[in-house]
């Protein structure tokens, strides 16, 4: 079994050698969207947009040149990509449809409100052959069925249990309205029927465990939201899968200093171990890392190895949030400095720097001024904002533009 020691240090320069988050972009425009698609398996969808969804805020700290309109494209017009569920919902490429068709089977089991629901199918498969696409206020189901987060129109409840069995695709999103299309429509014949490659649950597993460590870029063995959405894993398959990868040298153990816990990487980045032993000091960057970011999937491992507590106070009673609504943490280097609140401000169309939280004991060095004001600026662009207002304290002396 092949086993490597990292520093702490190390440990952090791998994690964000991999995300493409120190050094360099490694990912570039349209290409870099692919390529880092590729690479972490999925990207997290999640519809609020403060400053940014979440899927468009994990492309701009990693993609040079990247805009929501390039995503957008690559989603819904080239078809690249495409929504479904990985880690939960998610945006994963369109080649990976046949690894979750075991997903779509089960749905097409099961699922609430089901006579009501099959009852319409056909209808509404011919509506859409009609029109090309429509979303659920397109629909006269108006009835209210029984549905997984609350009781839903059956034009709703239709249209997602056709979604999840994979007979539907999300055509476009306006907004947060949704609007599906026939799969076969969209999808090539060898892809739409391609078998599963895993013929086993087991299989399954495997397969699901290599990309979620490849999504983070190191993993333990241990319970974590990296590992949500993936049905039916439990602790003594996940030991029995970790050992089996070990024999196989598809991953390799890592051993961080002061931390007790076993980590490990994929075989196939022994290239970026090699280099983290070998180099000291990479560029550092500023940038703004968004909530469900592959790289804080395992807020644990983020606490122990990067010596940082965040959490998504999104959904915590207004009264106990430390922060706010909606946060971002703050990465320069190889630390995670604070975090930021900023708001697009659309109709000013104005990028409004609301609140910045140093962490305790940041010192901060002579060009952070301008690498934070950089980062200001791309995300000002990110967000086609045309200046920036900073109503909070970042340093001693605050840009403003």
């Amino acid at each position: 079994m092949e086993q490597v020691k990292l520093t702490n240090r190390q440990a952090r320069h791998f994690i964000l050698l991999k995300q493409g988050l120190v050094g360099n972009y490694k990912f570039i425009k349209e290409q870099g969207v692919c390529d880092y698609i590729k690479q972490a398996g999925c990207i997290q969808f999640d519809p609020i947009d403060v400053c940014g969804k979440n899927a468009e805020l994990v492309l701009q700290s990693r993609v040079d040149g990247f805009s929501k309109e390039m995503l957008h494209k690559l989603l819904y017009i080239d078809r690249k990509f495409i929504d479904y569920f990985d880690k939960n919902m998610s945006i994963f490429s369109l080649e990976d449809w046949k690894y979750f068709s075991r997903q779509r089977a089960k749905h097409e089991k099961n699922g609430r409100s089901r006579e009501q629901v099959n009852n319409v199918m056909d209808k509404i498969k011919e509506i859409i052959k009609a029109k090309g696409f429509v979303s659920s206020k397109d629909l006269s189901f108006k009835e209210q069925v029984d549905w997984y987060w609350s009781p839903a129109t059956l034009s709703r409840a239709a249209l997602e249990t056709l979604y999840f069995q994979g007979d539907l695709i999300l055509n476009h999103k306006k907004g947060t309205i949704k609007y599906y299309s026939l799969a076969h429509e969209y999808i090539p014949e060898e892809i739409l029927n391609a078998k599963d490659p895993n013929l086993t649950d087991e299989e399954h597993w495997k397969w699901r465990i290599l990309r979620r460590i490849g999504a983070v870029g190191l993993l333990w063995n241990k319970s974590s939201d990296a590992w949500l959405g993936i049905d039916g894993l439990k602790s003594s398959n996940r030991n029995e899968i970790f050992q089996e990868l070990l024999a196989e040298k598809k991953i390799i153990e890592v051993i961080i200093e002061n931390i007790s816990d076993a980590f490990y990487c994929l075989s196939e980045d022994k290239d970026i171990i090699d280099l983290v032993l070998d180099t000291d000091e990479f560029q550092k960057r500023v940038e703004f890392i968004a909530p469900l970011d592959n790289m804080i999937w395992d807020r644990r491992l983020i606490k122990d190895i990067f010596n940082f507590e965040y959490k998504w106070e999104i959904y915590t009673p207004i009264a106990e949030r430390k922060y706010g609504y909606y946060i971002l943490p703050v990465l320069y280097g190889d630390t995670f400095i604070g975090r930021i609140e900023v708001i697009n401000d659309k109709k000013l169309k104005q990028l409004v720097v609301k609140n910045f939280w140093f962490e305790d004991n940041i010192i901060k060095d002579d060009v952070f001024e301008d690498k934070i004001q950089d980062c200001l600026n791309r995300f000002a662009n990110f967000n086609n904002c045309q200046n920036i207002r900073i109503d909070c304290e970042i340093s001693s002396s605050s840009h403003r533009s």
